[in-house]
């Protein structure tokens, strides 16, 4: 460590032309090592201490707060002005009061983000469901901890978990809240950090709790058959897929679709709408219905607004004579935002390092963690026991001859030789000697003392039942299941979002059939803008416009009803429906693919793929030289998820995709100038989307696979000097006349 220390720094002191030194000189330091001494502090301090919450459910700046709110005491105490609490909050975290105010608004009980808030509100907080209710100024507010907080804060007295240093070093501050249930489950959370993320929705209290309780008793419990599924403080309906819900409960990735609830009211004709998904806002819905309206892909509106008031959200929609509610809502569901997927990323800080777990081992790792707690606090709680008792038996020894006691005291000339005589004279030791010194004159009576080393009985059975618990993990367990019942009792409520088990089929076919399907062709730019235009229009328009320096990718003529599968340098396949996208005009730019779509911070597009109706195959060509034959088929599925994650295998960049209904010849080439020409019958389809591939170009030293085409759209003339009938092989060197490539297209039909 001491080494790679002085290695760093002999390498920031190098002067070369690139940054101005203190002096005017010019310094230069590699990219590596900026990264390293630059870069990754500040990435690993926004992935530890900031955007990634830990086992107890909190992100720091959330712990900050209501730890600040407990000492105030505000759990039991009155509100107070939430500028007194941002104020006092600042004194562990420096990052603003703009910022730490924003974080108690999401926490409290008038914004709604919560299943169980934290803070107890009074004014106006916003709402989760409003991107434009602005939330009022912190003079304004007055807030308290509510009373689940109690939950949080019971065993913060007693040594459970560890404290440490504020940013100033001037007072102390826990790094993690002794929560006495899974709140990592319960509250959900959403943070972006560098080079990751973390998205974690909320379950039902009780459900958890519940849950978490059948693991400690049984370790392979199913926790789908306690917790079935997410639940949302906004309400809204799920949309119940088994497979899909049991792969995000052990993989921590995935998503699932929720949908408003709404009702019909045939008392003036209209639809109110009344819950609305967690990852949307009324005015996205409204804005999204208006623009429908407008381009007259929408007809049976008359009008549609926001009725929100006092008693809740609701959204009226007035219907024109004649209009079916079902069939409406059901284009609605499909064309807006009152169903939307919510993305699952159940990233969790465990020891100081990012893990994404499923819900079971989430829970088993809660449960590891709170047995650490109670055992801490049983711990704390013999200490003190074991002192007290300590105490007592010295002033046992004093009941044996209280007067002599008090002729030890009268006969002492000098205050600090009270102590050491009464050590010497008993034959006590310093902490009893002090407490024997310190009783009151009116206390030194036999009754007293009688009375006080009384409890010494009791105090040892209490010492020897603490002892037994922290052996026996059993009584720990017990203690922790005995909490979380408690729990479920008093903070137990009905679940907000409901769960549709039959939903999909009857829906997916009226919805096949409302879809309008007509001939159009897209356009996919490098930079990964993505335009859908009609014949009509494109044979009015000009000359396709992109962003400077960006250029045409690919384009495919092809139906508004057919799928695409867009492949990303994250290893991930996104699902879309054409007919998601708006008809656009060349002189437009587009729908920016990874905005649209909702991909993850710095990812970009590698290529995209019209499957068809999912028959025939997908070739991966890797850097390293492997091809992966995966069979379409593999990223058909029958719930419509948005994003597949594992798409491909991660062991080597990749280069090309190439998608085949047969199998057909196809070259290699490689960055030292050769060719290979192979057939796809020589590669086995592979039954996983990760599969690492077989070896077909066997590459020199420094050398690797460069690109990839079918060999009708290359062009090679000599095909014999290239071909190879076994695999893997090093190809041929590429002579003039075959190194002319035809322009590549991507035929699909």
């Amino acid at each position: 460590m001491a080494k790679k220390k002085k290695e760093l720094q002999d390498a920031a002191k190098r002067e070369v032309p690139g940054v101005v030194g203190l002096h005017g000189s010019v310094e230069e330091q590699n990219i590596t090592q900026t990264l390293e001494i630059n870069y990754m502090p500040y990435a690993m301090s926004v992935i530890v201490s900031r955007a990634i919450p830990e086992i107890d459910g909190f992100k720091p700046s959330h712990r900050k707060l209501l730890y600040t709110m407990y000492k105030m005491g505000l759990l039991s105490g009155g509100r107070t002005k939430s500028a007194n609490i941002v104020g006092q909050t600042m004194r562990l975290n420096p990052h603003g009061d703009a910022a730490i105010y924003e974080t108690m608004v999401r926490l409290s009980r008038g914004y709604g983000a919560l299943l169980h808030p934290f803070v107890d509100s009074k004014g106006n907080f916003g709402k989760v469901y409003s991107r434009d209710m602005a939330y009022a100024a912190s003079r304004y507010t007055e807030a308290k901890l509510d009373a689940i907080c109690t939950e949080l804060f019971r065993d913060m007295d007693f040594d459970t978990v560890d404290m440490a240093d504020n940013y100033d070093g001037t007072m102390k501050e826990p790094t993690l809240l002794p929560t006495t249930f899974p709140n990592v489950l319960v509250s959900s959370n959403t943070g972006i950090a560098v080079g990751m993320a973390s998205n974690i929705c909320g379950f039902h209290l009780k459900e958890v709790c519940e849950t978490a309780i059948a693991r400690m008793k049984n370790p392979n419990h199913d926790v789908m058959e306690t917790m079935p599924a997410p639940d949302f403080p906004t309400g809204g309906e799920i949309l119940y897929d088994p497979g899909e819900m049991r792969s995000i409960y052990e993989t921590g990735r995935g998503s699932f679709k929720v949908r408003a609830r709404w009702r019909y009211q045939k008392e003036g004709n209209l639809i109110e709408i009344y819950e609305i998904p967690y990852t949307t806002t009324v005015e996205a819905i409204l804005d999204k219905v208006s623009d429908l309206i407008k381009a007259g892909k929408i007809k049976e509106i008359s009008d549609m607004r926001d009725e929100t008031d006092l008693s809740g959200l609701k959204l009226t929609i007035d219907l024109k004579r004649g209009v079916e509610p079902e069939k409406l809502m059901a284009k609605l569901f499909r064309m807006t935002t009152l169903m939307d997927s919510y993305p699952c990323n159940f990233n969790i800080l465990i020891a100081g390092m990012p893990r994404v777990m499923g819900v079971a081992e989430i829970l088993d790792e809660w449960t590891a963690w709170r047995c650490q707690c109670v055992k801490r606090r049983v711990y704390f709680q013999l200490g003190k026991k074991k002192d007290k008792l300590h105490l007592l038996q010295g002033l046992e020894q004093i009941l044996l001859d209280i007067d002599k006691a008090i002729e030890i005291i009268r006969q002492t000339e000098q205050e600090s030789e009270v102590v050491p005589n009464l050590m010497i004279g008993f034959g006590i030791d310093q902490i009893q000697a002090e407490y024997v010194a310190e009783i009151k004159l009116r206390n030194i009576n036999k009754e007293y003392i009688l009375k006080r080393t009384a409890e010494t009985d009791e105090l040892m059975r209490e010492i020897q039942d603490l002892e037994d618990t922290l052996k026996s993990d059993r009584r720990i367990r017990k203690i922790i299941i005995g909490e979380l019942e408690q729990v479920c009792k008093k903070y137990g409520q009905p679940r907000r979002t409901e769960i549709l088990y039959h939903w999909d089929q009857a829906a997916q076919a009226e919805e096949a059939q409302e879809v309008p399907d007509y001939p159009v062709t897209i356009f996919v730019s490098k930079e990964g803008y993505f335009k859908k235009i009609t014949p009509q229009s494109l044979r009015s328009s000009g000359e396709q416009k992109f962003k400077e320096g960006d250029s045409l990718a690919f384009s495919q003529e092809v139906t508004n009803r057919s799928e695409l599968l867009i492949f990303t340098d994250r290893f991930q396949c996104y699902k879309a429906r054409l007919s998601d996208f708006d008809d656009g005009k060349a002189s437009q730019l587009g729908d920016y693919l990874p905005t649209k779509l909702g991909f993850d911070p710095g990812e970009n597009v590698v290529q995209v793929v019209l499957p068809g109706s999912y028959t025939g195959f997908v070739l991966f060509f890797f850097e390293n030289g492997k091809v992966a034959k995966v069979p379409l088929s593999a990223y058909d599925t029958k719930s419509n998820r948005k994003r597949l994650t594992g798409a491909y295998s991660d062991k080597s960049p990749l280069k090309t995709i190439l998608t085949l209904e047969g199998d057909e010849l196809a070259a290699i080439y490689s960055t030292d100038g050769r060719a290979l020409i192979f057939s796809t019958a020589q590669l086995m389809p592979k039954t996983t989307r990760s599969t690492l591939g077989v070896s077909v170009l066997t590459l020199r030293k420094k050398a690797a696979l460069d690109r990839a085409a079918l060999l009708t759209d290359t062009g090679i003339v000599n095909q014999s000097r290239y071909q190879s009938k076994t695999i893997p092989a090093a190809g041929a060197l590429l002579r003039p006349e075959d190194m002319e490539e035809k322009q590549i297209t991507l035929s699909l039909d």
